[in-house]
């Protein structure tokens, strides 16, 4: 064992796009956690101007940041809402993904997510809220780069990912107005 409070740490986010709140919360993952994993939800999402960037996309952007100390999978959405239903989807794919069941879920929000885990399989996971120290959404920083607000942006991002602005602004703009997913 790493000598850290937990084995596996999880995260579920969309991450479209990851901004320092996102960065945040998994850097608090990686302080307490021998392993971090993120799932990066409605990975079958792409194209439209609530998820303009593909799963590979997202995917980049968090190994850019935090490279092999973060292991990072698609999940897919199943559309059932966020209740213990969707818990039990979570937790089998941590499962199928990382050889098994997490014990500290982190999150960002605290509600919502509470009753995910309300399941047997989920009885031993701690969970972790980690309160907003940065005051940002992921749709502001879609609009920061679709009105192209570069230096809005930027504040609001890890430095490691600024080349990347064009690249989500060409993206982001493409996908404006657009109510269709690219995704298959």
């Amino acid at each position: 064992m790493s000598g850290k409070a937990y084995r596996l740490g999880l995260l579920v986010g969309r991450f479209q796009t990851v901004h320092l709140g996102h960065a945040q919360m998994i850097g608090k993952a990686m302080e307490l956690c021998g392993r971090v994993g993120i799932l990066v939800g409605s990975s079958q999402e792409s194209g439209t101007e609530q998820n303009p960037f593909s799963y590979e996309v997202r995917e980049g952007l968090l190994k850019k940041l935090f490279g092999d100390r973060v292991e990072v999978y698609p999940l897919p959405d199943i559309g059932v809402g966020n209740n213990a239903e969707w818990g039990k989807y979570v937790l089998s794919a941590a499962l199928e993904r990382f050889g098994e069941i997490p014990d500290l879920f982190v999150t960002g929000r605290e509600t919502r997510r509470v009753d995910w885990f309300d399941c047997p399989e989920g009885a031993g996971m701690a969970q972790l809220y980690v309160p907003k120290t940065i005051e940002i959404s992921a749709s502001e920083m879609r609009r920061y780069l679709t009105e192209n607000d570069r230096a809005s942006w930027e504040r609001n991002t890890d430095p490691l990912l600024w080349e990347e602005y064009e690249q989500l602004r060409e993206l982001a703009l493409a996908s404006a107005g657009n109510t269709e997913t690219d995704s298959i």
